[in-house]
């Protein structure tokens, strides 16, 4: 479905990305983990075309390098960023219609289904956005980036100041959209949930991947924990 290979990317002058290579599957979680400075949000970032990029993004066989971003989420890339990018002055429901890919035809997922993950949003459906809690703006971006029917979502970094409960709740989410076939990579820095959703790992690291494999695999590959995750 993703096919990455051979992927560098700068911020101008500087060299964040050397050689990135991982793939996602149709309908798998894939987490995507490391420190702060990894580079998971540029993978991220230059999956989507935010920022300059070489190398092989293949999407369906199709290289997404050189397009613009809009042109990457028509053709089925959802992406929610770490800083949770809401409307605040349109609510709750503006914001999911203003997420739908076609609003002549529904696509996989309709606000009904969204107020039935979340069940905070409904309850808010008429209340401006940014007047939400962390949480509750989190669960509208997530939602919000599923009403354009995307078949492959990127997150990053979802679980980032979000009270326990909150984190339980998005790590059904998660396994919802797997029910539905829609592929995510999870872009997290605790390892905990991503273990749990997960089906496959990466880990980066100086911006190369370190490793690559299960959740099982990385739960005994104490070494590769301990220099490029644990504190």
């Amino acid at each position: 479905m993703l096919k990455i290979d051979q992927l560098h990317a700068w911020y101008g002058n500087s060299h964040v990305l050397h050689g990135v290579a991982m793939r996602v599957g149709a309908g798998e979680i894939v987490a995507l983990l490391g420190r702060n400075g990894s580079g998971r949000s540029t993978t991220a970032k230059a999956i989507m075309g935010l920022v300059e990029a070489q190398g092989y993004l293949l999407w369906q066989g199709r290289q997404l390098l050189g397009k613009k971003t809009f042109e990457i989420a028509q053709a089925g890339l959802g992406y929610v960023p770490e800083s949770r990018d809401i409307f605040p002055t349109l609510t709750v429901a503006q914001n999911l219609w203003l997420g739908q890919k076609d609003s002549r035809q529904a696509g996989r997922c309709t606000q009904d289904d969204m107020y039935r993950l979340f069940p905070q949003l409904q309850a808010r459906k008429h209340t401006e956005a940014g007047v939400l809690s962390g949480g509750e703006q989190q669960m509208l971006t997530l939602c919000r980036s599923l009403m354009g029917d995307p078949e492959l979502v990127i997150i990053d970094e979802p679980t980032e100041g979000l009270a326990p409960q909150v984190v339980a709740q998005l790590a059904h989410f998660l396994r919802q959209l797997k029910a539905r076939g829609i592929a995510v990579l999870l872009i997290e820095q605790k390892l905990t949930i991503a273990l749990d959703v997960a089906d496959r790992c990466y880990v980066m690291g100086h911006g190369c991947v370190v490793f690559e494999g299960t959740p099982d695999d990385l739960r005994q590959a104490s070494a590769i924990r301990k220099e490029w995750l644990e504190v």
